[in-house]
């Protein structure tokens, strides 16, 4: 099991399972966020948590019930 989904994972001898973040989601966030903190208004900014959603990628490392399998 890996996590970030680097390109190694899908090229092993055998494909990693591996957790894929939504890294231009992440980024975009996080320059909208401190554009946000840094601007005009930033006295009247409020903190706030943001949770993006990774994705599960399932290779050849993971058993998974397969039809014809």
């Amino acid at each position: 099991m890996g996590y970030d989904d680097i390109e190694f994972a899908a090229a092993a001898a055998v494909p990693l399972t591996s957790v894929r973040q939504p890294a231009f989601r992440m980024g975009r966030t996080a320059a909208e966020l401190l554009i946000e903190e840094t601007g005009d208004e930033a006295d009247a900014h409020q903190h706030r948590r943001i949770v993006l959603q990774p994705e599960l990628v399932v290779r050849d490392s993971t058993f998974a019930s397969r039809p014809g399998a």
